[in-house]
């Protein structure tokens, strides 16, 4: 009997999980995240539909190890050391963002007749932004160490503390409320946890990053010591009555400052990623289609308020601040959405009893649309702006501030020619520009990294901060001077129809009759597509450096036996 029940149950896992493939599939030619695919999984598999999410006592133990395992994770980014360098534009734009939502969100949910604590559960689930999906969409498109990226991220890291003490609050009153718990039990609980943050302190202090590094000398140790350590301190949480996800965050924080925690959170993303499969498939298992139905019309409005609320409060404060309204427009676009969170939150609500199915049910709308559509709303965030621009003066000061000392030095800049303009100072951007400079030649780079730029100006080479792919700041470079502009950004071939850096700076170039340009290619079908953006010249590195080490080679077999790995000419492409 039990052979034939392990049976069954393998049957069906394995049905869930060619379901959740196929539908992933699916997503993903729909540019869509895998979280959007697990809901309509967790839906279709459940008694609504298909009904074959049936082996609900192991789904939903697989659904408690991934969120004790997402709650790890979000507890390695809380490095106290890094919460003390956030910048005041990200606390005051995480802060405010937070408040907008929230107070606004409350009384929309009054408005269409929730219940007040029901309607303090969805309106603080609107606040938070799945820092998954957007660090992914910001990677894709090479903008993380954008000016606008690094805003995001730093208000992501606050909306995560944000997190933590909902978490925590959420977490103190099931303590109290789970089957009406005495004052002795309460002083329990209380004891309990003061005991497990000392004890996290002390391992913090004096073994964490010791031990890591020993068990680091072997990954596949390392991986099952973290995730062990995350299930231990999620179940005592749970046994000491202050819930798994409060021991999970717990043991993530006693890791966040030791050398070893980027790289355990790179192993553990993907595990983290399917077992939160289990907690959609558990979602939609408990969601009844007929309250979906009749949160439509919430959802909707709801669902309004996050796409365009929350990118036009975040406007509004970094405006303020005095930056431009492109920063703020696109820095704005990444929290029109809300998270994986938001269902966790209302989820433990349900499962508390202080609020009804029908809140878990009106948050999954809202989280199936504005996930979806502002997945491409930051997709083509460029192409947005460029048609929204007319209108979005209101969110600029007449004099930016922030983004003073840019202005100030792209006017100095603009007096001084150069020979050379370097847009993309990575390795190849760098080294180029340098070694024009070595060749006597004028030159001057830009980055949108800060650290880039100061590592280019250490060296000797005139650089900027800015992004290229703003034709306001093209304008203002020395282009009329200029002989060539080498680009030396990554492309975005691969994703069709997606903003492509490199065709904005060429077409910005081009309308403002600009010099040659010179655009880098990773193969061929990048180098075909550079051609076809109107490029003078394509740069391969991969198959300039074959032909030169082949080049090196055959002379140095003519020459000598020993191999010189420099260029005996010094000779530059750009300079032919």
């Amino acid at each position: 009997m039990i052979e034939l029940i392990r049976a069954e149950v393998f049957y069906e896992l394995a049905a869930l999980l060619t379901l959740a493939a196929s539908i992933g599939a699916l997503g993903m030619l729909l540019r869509q995240p895998l979280i959007v695919s697990f809901i309509v999984v967790g839906i279709l598999a459940g008694p609504a539909v298909l009904d074959i999410a049936r082996a609900h006592e192991h789904i939903d133990l697989l659904a408690e190890l991934g969120i004790a395992l997402l709650l790890f994770l979000v507890g390695l980014k809380l490095d106290l050391g890094l919460v003390r360098t956030l910048g005041t534009v990200a606390v005051l734009t995480g802060l405010g963002q937070v408040a907008f939502t929230t107070i606004f969100g409350f009384l929309l949910c009054l408005a269409f007749g929730l219940e007040v604590v029901t309607s303090l559960y969805v309106s603080v689930a609107l606040t938070f932004s799945s820092t998954i999906i957007i660090v992914k969409l910001l990677s894709d498109k090479r903008e993380i160490d954008s000016l606008h990226g690094r805003i995001a991220l730093g208000f992501l890291i606050v909306q995560d503390l944000v997190v933590v003490i909902a978490m925590v609050t959420i977490s103190s009153l099931g303590a109290g409320a789970v089957g009406g718990q005495e004052s002795g039990s309460m002083l329990t609980t209380v004891g309990a946890g003061m005991g497990m943050l000392v004890g996290t302190g002390l391992f913090i202090r004096y073994a964490a990053e010791p031990l890591l590094i020993r068990l680091g000398r072997v990954p596949e140790l390392l991986m099952a010591f973290a995730v062990a350590w995350a299930t231990l301190l999620a179940a005592l949480g749970d046994h000491f009555g202050f819930g798994k996800e409060l021991g999970g965050l717990l043991a993530g924080v006693s890791f966040a400052s030791t050398t070893l925690r980027d790289a355990i959170a790179a192993r553990l993303a993907p595990l983290r990623d399917f077992l939160l499969l289990f907690f959609f498939l558990s979602l939609g298992g408990s969601l009844d289609l007929g309250l979906l139905g009749g949160e439509l019309a919430p959802a909707i409005a709801l669902s309004i308020f996050v796409l365009i609320g929350n990118p036009l409060i975040v406007m509004v404060i970094m405006g303020l601040l005095g930056y431009r309204k492109r920063t703020g427009f696109l820095a704005g676009l990444t929290v029109a959405q809300i998270s994986e969170f938001s269902l966790i939150f209302v989820a433990m609500g349900v499962s508390l009893g202080q609020v009804e199915e029908s809140a878990l049910a009106l948050v999954t709308l809202v989280g199936l649309v504005t996930i979806a559509a502002s997945t491409y709303m930051i997709t083509w965030s460029h192409t947005l702006y460029r048609r929204l621009e007319p209108v979005l003066g209101l969110f600029e000061k007449r004099t930016p501030k922030a983004e003073l000392g840019t202005d100030t030095e792209l006017r100095d800049s603009s007096s001084q020619a150069a020979d050379y303009l370097v847009i993309g100072l990575g390795r190849y951007g760098f080294a180029a520009a340098r070694a024009l400079r070595e060749r006597g030649r004028t030159v001057l780079a830009v980055d949108f990294d800060p650290l880039a730029v100061m590592e280019a100006r250490q060296s000797g080479i005139r650089a900027l901060f800015g992004d290229a792919t703003d034709p306001e700041f093209l304008t203002h470079l020395p282009l009329a001077q200029t002989r060539w502009v080498l680009l030396a950004i990554p492309q975005q071939i691969s994703i069709p129809g997606r903003d492509d850096p490199s065709a904005v700076v060429i077409s910005a170039l081009r309308a403002a009759g600009g010099p040659r340009i010179a655009v880098t290619a990773l193969g061929s079908s990048a180098a075909e597509r550079a051609r076809q953006l109107g490029a003078d010249l394509v740069l391969e590195p991969f198959r300039d450096a074959a032909l030169e080490a082949a080049d090196l080679l055959e002379r140095s077999t003519v020459a000598e036996p020993t191999l010189e790995l420099t260029d005996p000419t010094g000779q530059s492409r750009l300079e032919s």
